[in-house]
């Protein structure tokens, strides 16, 4: 996606804000470890430029980079709390699923040749 989408564009001012406070946090965590901007880079096996990108709240940031930010400071459990879901809709998610047919399953509305007694 490119870096100037209408979607980066029209970005809420509170998402932005909430985005800014995020890389002001990942940056304090940084600099607790006492690591510097190319060390923390050198970890995501990214450039400087995107991890300070990431700490400057920018909306074109990977998910994939934050991911791993907050792996590396210890933090990934806090990714599982950005968007809670309600109590009991969790289990209606896996209800629904498909289950998978066998490999050697034979196709739907085809008979085998087990089943054949004419």
């Amino acid at each position: 996606m490119p870096k100037n989408s209408i979607t980066l564009q029209s970005l809420p001012p509170a998402a932005q804000e909430a985005l800014v406070q995020l890389g002001q946090r990942l940056r304090a965590h940084r600099l607790q470890q006492r690591w510097t901007l190319d060390d923390m880079a050198q970890r995501l096996f990214c450039s400087p430029t995107t991890c300070r990108a990431l700490e400057s709240g920018k909306p074109g940031t990977s998910v994939g980079v934050l991911a791993h930010a907050l792996w590396l400071l210890g933090q990934l459990d806090t990714l599982n709390n950005a968007a809670p879901l309600a109590a009991g809709f969790a289990a209606t998610l896996t209800a629904g699923r498909r289950v998978r047919r066998r490999a050697k399953a034979s196709p739907p509305g085809t008979i085998a040749a087990h089943e054949r007694d004419f």
